[in-house]
């Protein structure tokens, strides 16, 4: 009797699948060519454009929605009496020499508590540098109103 392939163990002769090399890539069953590479990533690319783009929505921060910030307030600049006293009347009158004859000071004086009333206002972060600008801040901080002026 000869023997034939396989029937030396027992088994019939059926041919062995080839063994495909491993891929040092896991998941990946054995090589590919450079031209399958890049099939595979067109392929890609393809089923990427195909997908519909969606906008990014816009999301107002939870905080926001459920309770709206209120305006910070400002807290009023701590002037002096005198200062009190030597704005309020140069905001009422038409100038610095009506302010000193007034309040029986000289004109120097009156310079002096405006430069200290806006320094003080810088300082606090709410500069006034004229004298609108002033008056926007006296009647904010609740030292003059509207119907004196």
């Amino acid at each position: 009797m000869t023997a034939s392939l396989g029937t030396a163990t027992g088994n019939s002769a059926q041919p062995m699948p080839p063994i495909a090399p491993r891929s040092p890539i896991p998941g990946r069953r054995s090589y590919s060519t450079p031209l399958q590479a890049v099939r595979r990533r067109q392929e890609a690319l393809e089923r990427l454009a195909a997908r519909p783009v969606m906008p990014p929505r816009r999301v107002e921060p939870i905080a926001v929605i459920a309770s709206p910030r209120p305006e910070p307030r400002t807290l009023p600049v701590p002037l002096t009496t005198r200062e009190v006293e030597v704005l309020r009347t140069w905001l009422l009158v038409d100038s610095k020499a009506d302010v000193a004859s007034r309040l029986n000071i000289s004109v120097g004086t009156v310079n002096t508590h405006l430069a200290r009333i806006r320094t003080k206002y810088a300082d606090a972060g709410r500069a006034a540098r004229t004298k609108a600008s002033l008056v926007a801040r006296a009647i904010q901080d609740g030292l003059v109103t509207l119907e004196e002026l």
